[in-house]
């Protein structure tokens, strides 16, 4: 920013600084606006939207310690922050701590229905990435130690073939044919059984590729995978139980389009259903998705 800019900020209060910030976030000028927003936090330090707006500049940057710190710093002020747990969420998702970013992305979405805010799938979207790259990190470590299990079993089975064949040869009484014979039946055993520990795996490189849900076989506010799904007039498809406690404890509209919606309008997705019974048939692990 330039030093002009910065007098011409001198004079304004924290609120005319604030919409000063914010005509340079629209226009991109991400920089400035930070430096904007800092001046505001100087000047009123309580305003836990100060902090937000400048957590969603460094967020833009791609400075995600920062943007954690002031979203940190807004939910001190204001634990019931929306934006301030939206954002943190994000951050802490770049971090990979991904059992934190869930839970405060599942607090967003909370707030938004307590709230009544639309935030489209913006949230949605960024609860169900987080949720699908803590399962990738599951499944990794759930490779490696399957990986590391079948090479451990398989070095098992030739260490007791070698102490099997050492003490074969400690055996005065054996013949040298019969040593012979011996060794390769011990070692045709130890083939035997590798071999058919290895078909045992074989049979489950299916399980060791990445699995993974498709969004559209999960609810829109569980993000669990349907059980129960009906429809709405507005073509989207909603868990029974969440749809109809949304409609109960937050108001008669549909979630997303926030069209008006009432609990005889819900119809089960027959069709979704059938989709979904297949894709557990065929992939009994879904079940603890």
């Amino acid at each position: 920013m330039s030093s002009k800019h910065v007098y011409s900020t001198t004079n304004l209060t924290d609120v005319q600084l604030k919409e000063q910030g914010n005509n340079l976030f629209s226009a991109r000028k991400y920089e400035d606006a930070i430096n904007c927003y800092s001046k505001c936090i100087v000047k009123n330090p309580n305003n836990a939207t100060y902090y937000t707006n400048r957590a969603l500049c460094y967020l833009k940057l791609k400075r995600w310690e920062l943007s954690c710190h002031d979203c940190m710093s807004a939910l001190d002020i204001n634990p019931n922050m929306l934006k301030a747990h939206f954002f943190l969420g994000q951050c802490l998702m770049e971090a990979e701590l991904y059992d934190d970013a869930i839970k405060h992305l599942q607090r967003a979405f909370d707030l938004s229905k307590e709230k009544k805010q639309n935030y489209g799938d913006d949230i949605t979207s960024q609860l169900r990435l987080a949720r699908k790259k803590r399962w990738n990190v599951l499944e990794e470590k759930r490779i490696c130690q399957e990986i590391e299990l079948q090479s451990y079993i398989n070095r098992l089975i030739k260490e007791d073939m070698e102490n099997r064949l050492a003490k074969l040869k400690l055996d005065d009484n054996t013949s040298e044919d019969q040593l012979k014979e011996k060794q390769q039946e011990i070692e045709q055993e130890c083939d035997d059984h590798i071999k058919e520990l290895n078909n045992i795996f074989a049979k489950v490189d299916e399980r060791r590729r990445k699995r993974e849900v498709p969004d559209y076989l999960c609810g829109k506010i569980s993000f669990e995978i349907l059980t129960d799904p009906v429809i709405t007039p507005s073509g989207i498809t909603y868990e029974r139980k969440d749809i109809e406690e949304h409609l109960q404890r937050v108001g008669h509209f549909d979630p997303v389009t926030r069209v008006k919606l009432t609990p005889d309008q819900l119809i089960p997705n027959y069709t979704m259903k059938e989709v979904v019974d297949a894709f557990i048939a065929e992939n009994e692990w879904a079940l603890e998705y």
